[in-house]
């Protein structure tokens, strides 16, 4: 994914109203007046939102006579999964070997208690 994408991805999803939406559209299409009805705000202000979540690829936004249905596009999502998934494994191999150096660390203090 190139950086630009990733940017815009994260971006996208970093306001909790964005990630709502994503998670409405993951159950199937809606309109924009179904996307907007559990929040306060007025459907310019939603639409703003869809046009950022379009922007980054998230969102597809389809025309079907009078309704204009939007549609979860899940690509960008994975990319930023893919990306996270190397740091994700960064700290589980990290904890790991604190965990390592814990157990060795609680051996060594166990034969030193046997001594006294």
């Amino acid at each position: 994914m190139s950086p630009d994408r990733l940017n815009r991805t994260f971006a996208a999803l970093a306001d909790p109203t964005r990630r709502a939406i994503l998670a409405r559209l993951a159950s199937g299409e809606a309109s924009v007046t179904e996307l907007a009805e559990p929040f306060a705000m007025s459907l310019p202000g939603i639409s703003k939102h869809l046009k950022v979540l379009e922007r980054a690829g998230l969102i597809v936004r389809g025309r079907e006579a009078q309704w204009r249905p939007c549609r979860l596009a899940p690509r960008p999502l994975k990319g930023a999964a893919d990306w996270l998934e190397h740091y994700r494994r960064f700290w589980e191999e990290s904890f790991d070997r604190l965990e390592g150096y814990l157990k060795d660390l609680q051996g060594k203090g166990k034969k030193r208690g046997r001594g006294n």
